[in-house]
């Protein structure tokens, strides 16, 4: 049986799971990895939660009330995360791939972009803040860690959910900065959630292959 090439790239759809459960594992993942260890994309969702980047400022946590708040090592400021929120988490050997961290963040940010108009969303990303933005509100997060030359964390994408938890922070660090979603743009036009998770792996997967 011959070995797989090093470009081979396994999704794994995960459903919902812990937050601090899939962080672990992240790690356990990034630190067992060798130089043939297939790159990986992780779809889930998460139950409700805030995370808080190493850079994190409690002021940023406005009233997060019964949503509990966990210290992430990824970069940035204080996001949530939900049901109805598709969240990719990007487990790639970027030494092997020649890619640097901002190569990845772009590629992650028109992978955005690109999945959004496919539903006929015109967004953009934000060259003074990461994610991707239709209207001056922020539709998708992204926030990453680098160890030992490889990537994980990821980006979110707000597809359909409960937007409210985000009035509890300043998103990102940003005070005032309005959210939106899928669902929130589209009304009963908004697709499916698992069409919306399928064009966003995909789009992702295509970006890495080339």
């Amino acid at each position: 049986m011959s070995p797989e090439p090093l470009s081979t790239l396994r999704i794994r759809r995960l459903g919902e799971c812990d937050y601090q459960q899939t962080l672990d594992d992240m790690r356990s993942f990034t630190d067992a990895r060798s130089s043939e260890t297939p790159d990986e994309l992780w779809l889930l969702q998460h139950p409700a939660v805030f995370t808080q980047g190493l850079a994190g400022r409690e002021e940023h946590l406005l009233a997060p009330g019964d949503i509990p708040v966990i210290q992430v090592d990824r970069g940035g400021q204080v996001t949530y995360h939900g049901p109805g929120q598709w969240v990719v988490y990007l487990l790639i050997d970027l030494r092997r791939r020649h890619m640097g961290v901002r190569a990845l963040v772009d590629l992650i940010e028109q992978s955005l972009v690109a999945t959004l108009d496919s539903f006929g969303i015109a967004a953009a990303p934000d060259p003074q803040a990461p994610g991707v933005y239709v209207d001056s509100r922020k539709i998708a997060s992204l926030g990453l860690r680098v160890r030992r030359g490889c990537s994980y964390h990821g980006l979110s994408l707000n597809s359909n959910m409960d937007l409210e938890p985000f009035t509890r922070i300043n998103p990102c660090g940003y005070e005032g900065l309005e959210v939106t979603s899928l669902r929130a743009l589209l009304g009963d036009d908004c697709p499916s959630m698992e069409r919306i998770g399928e064009v966003l792996l995909e789009t992702l997967e295509n970006s890495l292959q080339h």
